[in-house]
C-alpha cells in the first residue's frame, strides 16, 4: 500500500493528515519563518536557508521575503533563480523551475488541488499536479500559475496573468485566462541588444565585464 505522500507526488487523492506529510510540513514551516526573519546583513545566512528548504538548487539564488511554501522539498529552481516580495509556491506537486527565472512580487505558483464534488471535497481528499518552468522565463507581478502547467523556455508572462494551460516556448503572453500574444523575434533581439550597447557604451564596460 502506497504511503499518503506517495499518492500525493503521484498526483492521485490522497488525505494530508499524515504524520510523513506534518513532519516535511513542520521543517518548512521552521525553515521559512527563520528565512522570512533575516536582514539584509544575513543573505548568506538565507541562501543556506533555501538551500536546506528546496529539493535542488543552482549556486546562486535569491528570494526576497516573505517566502511561503506548502513542503519546500518538493521545489527544484535552477541556477540564478529570483523571487521577489510575496511569493507563493504550493508544492503539494513537484515545481520544476529552470535557470535564469525571475518573478516579480506577488508571484503564486500552485499545484494543490480540491475535488469538485463537495461531498468528497469535504472529507479532506486532496491532490496535486507538478508544475514545470523553463529556463530565462521572466513572470510579472501578481501572477497565477495553476496546477498541471508547464511553461516553456524564454518566455515573458505579463503581470497579472492567470495561466491554466502551457505556455510554448520564446513568447509572450497575458491574460486571464493567459494566451499567447505573439512570438519573441530576432527584432526583439536587436532592439535590446542596441540598448545593451549603448548602455555600455556609456559606462564604459561591455557585457562580458556583467559575466
Amino acid at each position: 500500500m502506497r504511503t499518503e505522500k506517495e499518492r500525493m507526488l503521484a498526483g492521485d487523492l490522497y488525505l494530508a493528515n499524515d504524520e510523513e506529510l506534518r513532519a516535511d510540513f513542520r521543517r518548512s514551516r521552521q525553515l521559512t519563518y527563520l528565512f522570512n526573519q533575516t536582514t539584509e546583513e544575513q543573505i548568506d545566512y538565507r541562501k543556506e536557508l533555501l538551500k536546506e528548504l528546496f529539493e535542488e538548487t543552482g549556486e546562486e539564488l535569491y528570494i526576497e521575503p516573505p517566502f511561503h511554501c506548502d513542503y519546500g522539498c518538493h521545489i527544484s529552481v535552477g541556477e540564478n533563480f529570483y523571487a521577489n516580495f510575496d511569493c507563493i509556491i504550493l508544492d503539494v506537486g513537484e515545481v520544476k523551475i529552470g535557470k535564469n527565472v525571475m518573478f516579480a512580487p506577488r508571484v503564486g505558483v500552485y499545484t494543490a488541488g480540491h475535488p469538485i464534488a463537495a461531498d468528497v471535497r469535504v472529507r479532506g481528499l486532496e491532490f496535486g499536479t507538478a508544475v514545470t518552468i523553463g529556463d530565462n522565463v521572466w513572470v510579472g507581478a501578481n501572477t497565477v500559475i495553476n496546477p498541471g502547467v508547464t511553461i516553456g523556455s524564454n518566455v515573458v508572462i505579463g503581470s497579472g496573468s492567470v495561466v491554466t494551460k502551457d505556455i510554448p516556448n520564446n513568447v509572450v503572453a497575458v491574460g486571464n485566462p493567459c494566451r499567447v500574444l505573439r512570438e519573441i523575434n530576432e527584432t526583439d533581439k536587436q532592439y535590446w541588444t542596441q540598448l545593451e550597447k549603448a548602455y555600455h557604451a556609456e559606462q564604459g564596460t561591455s557585457a562580458a565585464d556583467e559575466g
